[in-house]
C-alpha cells in the first residue's frame, strides 16, 4: 500500500509526525520546546493528528518528580505517512523471482544487487574524509538520501548508527535477505577498522533498526 495522503496536514503537523517518527512518543511539553511551538499550540496540533487517526497516546509515564504525563506516538497510519519504496509490484516480482529459481535463486540475485549497493557505497566513502567519524557520517548521509532517515549518534566507547524509517520494509518482511544483505554491506564497509552490531531490528519488533559502531584497537 502506497504512503497515506497528507494534503490536509500543515507544516506544523508534518514536523511533528517526523518527530514522532524520529523519536519515538514524546510529551507535549518535550514536543513543544523541539519546535519552537507553544504547549497549547503542539496540543491543538497533537488533537487534530488524534482525530485523523496519525497519533495515538499512550498510557501515563510516571516521572521521577511531578505528575505523570500522557505520551504521543504515531499509529500504523501515522507510520504509513513514511513511503514505502518497494510496494505491491516489488512483493510479486519477489515471488514471482522465488517460484522460478527458488529460494537460493532469489538469495543470489539480492547478493548481485548488495554488491552494486557496495561497490557506490565505497567510492561515495572514498570521497569522505579518512576518520571513522566522517566515514559514519558518509554512510547515515548515504542512507538518508535514500529514505531511512538515518542518523549517527556519540556513544562513550564508538557510534550508533540509527535508520528511523524502513521504505523497503514490505520487501524486506517478504525476503529477510535484504536485512542479512544489509547488515553484511556494513560489516564490508568497515572491514578492519570497527566492529559492527545490529541492536535494534524493526522486523524484530523494535521501532527502528540500529547499528552500533565500535572501533577496533589498533597497535
Amino acid at each position: 500500500m502506497g504512503a497515506t495522503s497528507t494534503i490536509d496536514l500543515s507544516k506544523s503537523q508534518l514536523l511533528i509526525l517526523q518527530r514522532l517518527k524520529m523519536r519515538g512518543p514524546q510529551s507535549v511539553k518535550i514536543l513543544a520546546k523541539q519546535l519552537d511551538m507553544t504547549t497549547m499550540g503542539a496540543r491543538q496540533h497533537l488533537t487534530e493528528l488524534l482525530h485523523q487517526g496519525y497519533v495515538s497516546q499512550t498510557q501515563e509515564a510516571h516521572q521521577n518528580r511531578g505528575r505523570p504525563v500522557h505520551l504521543w506516538k504515531l499509529t500504523k497510519t501515522g507510520h504509513q505517512h513514511f513511503p514505502d519504496g518497494h510496494g505491491l509490484v516489488t512483493l510479486e516480482l519477489i515471488e514471482g523471482i522465488r517460484l522460478g529459481y527458488g529460494e537460493d535463486g532469489l538469495n543470489q540475485i539480492i547478493d548481485q544487487r548488495n554488491s552494486k549497493v557496495e561497490e557506490l557505497y565505497r567510492q561515495r566513502l572514498d570521497a569522505c574524509p579518512d576518520t571513522l567519524t566522517d566515514r559514519i557520517h558518509c554512510l547515515a548521509t548515504l542512507r538518508s538520501e535514500e529514505g531511512y532517515m538515518a542518523e549517527m549518534r556519540l556513544l562513550p566507547d564508538g557510534w550508533l548508527l540509527i535508520e528511523h524509517h524502513c521504505p523497503i520494509v514490505a520487501a524486506a518482511q517478504q525476503c529477510q535477505q535484504f536485512c542479512r544483505s544489509e547488515f553484511t554491506l556494513f560489516q564490508q564497509l568497515f572491514t578492519g577498522t570497527a566492529q559492527i552490531e545490529r541492536v535494534d531490528h524493526l522486523l524484530s519488533g523494535a521501532r527502528r533498526c540500529a547499528y552500533k559502531i565500535t572501533p577496533l584497537a589498533t597497535g
